[in-house]
């Protein structure tokens, strides 16, 4: 059957998918479409499959915190090229599943794609917007912190962004502070808020790192074990956030810092989620 332009613009309008690719998908529908969007989403899963080997190493970190402070999300949104990157289209799909994913609180990512935005979930939307782009399309990363005082920080590449929960605010204003933090984490990338939240595993490596370091320096098995504790303790001061030195001024800690903002105040927990 014959398919006007009014028809293909229509569905153009209605999918974001090339004129031609549009064309194609009515005259191989016989004009119907809801069957002619039916065979572009999966023209789109196509592609989608065609680059699931790709990698995404450019793309958007996005944060939404509640009003009251209480709640943040953060979600990392990501495609192959910068261009894509400052797509309109890709940045207005980012924010809906930030949206998304803090009005419905999922449990996980798996969760946060089958959450439903229209007719759609997320993990339909994402493999219509590939079709529709031609790039792959991933959200790499998705992160709740809730407490006291959650303030977000985006660094200017927009591929870097962090999540501090900050307690012990007593009733001071705490968002400069809070900052201060959030650029430290994204800055020093410390592996947790002290010793005491840092992975076991990570603590055995360290230890073992430090005693093979001890022994090629030559030192008596007998004192192996207090060098490596050592080290390990040079390692919580350079890698928990509250030991780190701060950035903005070196005479103090982190800790120190923001007991000198307001008394007590300290840091419950954080995020951190980077691209590429």
């Amino acid at each position: 059957m014959a398919i006007t332009a009014q028809e293909v613009n229509k569905l153009r309008q209605m999918t974001g998918a090339g004129m031609m690719d549009c064309k194609k998908a009515l005259v191989e529908a016989d004009g119907d479409f809801d069957k002619a969007i039916e065979l572009l989403r999966k023209k789109g899963q196509k592609v989608s499959a065609s680059r699931a080997d790709r990698e995404t190493s450019e793309g958007v970190v996005f944060t939404k915190t509640s009003e009251d402070g209480s709640k943040g999300v953060i979600v990392a949104f990501t495609c192959e090229t910068d261009f894509v990157a400052k797509n309109e289209d890709f940045v207005s799909l980012g924010q809906e599943i930030t949206d998304l994913a803090f009005d419905m609180g999922p449990a996980d990512m798996e969760a946060l794609k089958n959450l439903k935005s229209g007719d759609l979930t997320l993990a339909e939307k994402i493999v219509e917007a590939t079709g529709k782009i031609g790039e792959k399309l991933e959200i790499k990363a998705y992160e709740v912190v809730e407490g006291e005082k959650v303030v977000p920080y985006i660094h200017s590449n927009r591929k870097l962004g962090v999540l501090v929960a900050l307690k012990n605010t007593n009733g001071s204003s705490v968002d400069e502070a809070g900052k201060d933090v959030a650029m430290q984490i994204a800055a020093m990338n410390p592996v947790a808020v002290d010793k005491d939240g840092v992975d076991q595993s990570i603590i055995d490596k360290e230890i073992e790192i430090g005693k093979e370091q001890a022994l090629q320096e030559g030192k008596p098995e007998n004192i192996v074990e207090k060098i490596a504790q050592g080290k390990l303790q040079k390692f919580f001061k350079e890698n928990t956030l509250l030991s780190q030195a701060f950035v903005k001024d070196h005479s103090q800690n982190i800790s120190q810092y923001l007991d000198s903002v307001a008394k007590g105040l300290t840091v419950s927990g954080f995020k951190r989620v980077s691209i590429g």
